[in-house]
């Protein structure tokens, strides 16, 4: 049941296409859309199980059941998550299938410890009060992703968060954060599993009182139209092309078939657009400006020299002296040089090699391996009286790394752009759900994102988190539009920019310990 449930808990977050078909209508479920409903089932499956471990009292026995149990809930959600990863290290990477499966679900158990030691964690503390049990597993299911979105470089890939960007917890993301809303499901998950265990008896007014609460949380987002509107401003609109090349994969770094494809097809585009501001996504130009023709290079430089145009590049920069940046080449008229953006969060593996795995990735076939960092915060690129903050593939998954622009109001980005190359992963999963990250980012910060992409989802999403445009995958075109900048900052936004994370740890830590000493109090023997 476990596993079940962990695997709705992943299918929560994007509606995977083969289940499509098998989906009843009257469910509402679109595929590649967040399901958050499924979200606080699936976790309130496990809270249940776990609700009935520690009723049967704190010993070893069932904070292993608890630990097993939450082991086999997170494994089977984290490889339904990002499982897609075994595509990029078997069909791009060439890694043998059997080393790429254990590769990913070596990932997936690793990464599962921290909520096999929550689960573990709540039965030992097995608080007595319902009311105070839920904020416990609330707090330690916060430091479980914490850990899993912040330490050893983070991969908060799939968090309970990301299910929420369409449903009532929503409004809550520009006041608490995503980390914020993953503390507040699993809340509910277990107040709601309480109610449906105590459903045949239990205190009448301590039911009332608990679904009351439920409600309040459920009801007030209703308000968000007003809560939001005092720290969000129109700063204008600005006409954007978007270019999804589409360039297969496997070909993209092959200096005889994609490498020419690709600068043939991007340089027409950037010729041809007609719009304020094009952007082509991640590596669109996959060879360094030096190993371009110089005509190639200086053509695209005069091209955006003079007029009413700039454009937004994705590119590898750098030399062997210095170094490799996978990097955003800005180009407009009035400056001396290229305006650039180096990524700052890289990908372990893909971009740089941590200690001790030089050999695993010496057996992939993936090119740029190695890259220097750019710095956490880096100027925005002005444009048309809006400020533009570029972010690369997954950087738009940690919003307290974009935070830290928002410390001066007068500098703050207005719009945000990820430019990204999802075709290491196929045409799965992978691509919806990083459509819902940045939707989720833009209800942080109230922004939009104009996201450019290889072989999608390239869209524009507004301030609040909904798509107003976007491209079918898998296919070579442009998207024309208009994105709104937004101005002002939100509660979360001013916070994480000075405080960072610690706000969430202390407050969890502040919980559990307080719970854990209570229980070491209540277990201790009294003196005669």
């Amino acid at each position: 049941m476990v596993l079940l449930a962990g695997a709705a808990h992943a299918a929560s977050m994007a509606w995977p296409g083969f289940l499509a078909p098998l989906t009843p209508a009257w469910l509402g479920v679109v595929q590649g859309q967040p399901v958050w409903w499924l979200q606080l089932l699936a976790l309130g499956i496990l809270a249940y199980g776990l609700d009935g471990c520690h009723s049967t009292g704190p010993s070893r026995s069932p904070a292993r059941q608890a630990m097993l149990w939450g082991w086999l809930f997170a494994t089977a959600w984290l490889v339904g998550s990002f499982g897609w990863t075994f595509v990029a290290m078997h069909t791009y990477g060439g890694l043998p299938a059997l080393l790429a499966g254990a590769a990913v679900f070596a990932l997936a158990g690793s990464l599962a410890l921290c909520y096999a030691a929550a689960c573990g964690c709540f039965v030992l503390l097995a608080p007595v009060k319902r009311a105070w049990a839920a904020i416990v597993f609330a707090a330690l299911w916060l430091m479980a992703e914490l850990v899993r979105g912040t330490w050893l470089t983070g991969f908060g890939w799939g968090a309970s968060a990301y299910a929420h960007v369409d449903g009532p917890l929503a409004a809550y993301a520009p006041w608490l954060g995503a980390y914020g809303l993953c503390a507040l499901s699993a809340w509910l998950a277990l107040t709601l599993a309480h109610q449906w265990r105590s459903r045949r008896g239990g205190s009448w007014a301590a039911r009332v009182a608990a679904l009351t609460a439920v409600l309040a949380v459920l009801v007030t987002p209703s308000l968000y139209d007003k809560l939001a509107s005092p720290w969000s401003n129109s700063t204008g609109r600005l006409s954007v092309t978007l270019l999804q090349g589409n360039i297969p994969q496997d070909e993209k770094f092959e200096i005889g078939s994609g490498v020419p494809q690709a600068l043939q097809w991007y340089g027409e585009q950037l010729q041809a657009s007609t719009s304020t501001l094009v952007i082509a996504p991640e590596t669109a130009i996959p060879l360094l400006p030096q190993q371009l023709p110089a005509e190639y290079w200086g053509g695209l430089q005069q091209r955006f020299a003079s007029g009413q145009q700039a454009a937004l590049v994705g590119t590898p920069l750098g030399d062997e002296r210095l170094g490799y940046t996978n990097s955003v080449v800005g180009l407009k008229p009035g400056q001396a040089q290229p305006w650039r953006y180096d990524k700052h969060h890289l990908v372990p593996f893909g971009e740089f090699i941590p200690p001790l795995f030089k050999w695993f990735t010496a057996m992939m076939n993936i090119p740029l391996g190695d890259f220097n960092r750019g710095a956490l915060v880096q100027p925005s690129f002005e444009w048309q009286g809006q400020r533009l903050a570029p972010n690369i593939c997954y950087e738009n998954l940690f919003g307290e790394e974009l935070a830290p622009n928002f410390l001066d109001p007068t500098l703050a980005p207005t719009i945000f752009v990820n430019v990204s190359n999802l075709g290491w992963f196929g045409n799965g999963l992978a691509l919806d759900q990083h459509l819902q990250i940045s939707r989720l980012r833009a209800l942080e910060f109230a922004r939009p994102f104009a996201l450019a992409t290889n072989t999608g989802v390239t869209a524009i999403v507004d301030h609040q988190g909904r798509v107003v445009a976007s491209l079918p995958r898998a296919g070579r075109t442009v998207l024309v539009g208009e994105i709104e900048g937004r101005s002002g900052v939100t509660p979360y936004a001013w916070w994480v920019a000075r405080l960072g994370l610690w706000p969430w740890w202390l407050l969890a830590v502040a919980i559990v310990g307080w719970s854990a000493r209570r229980r070491f109090r209540k277990d201790s023997p009294q003196p005669p």
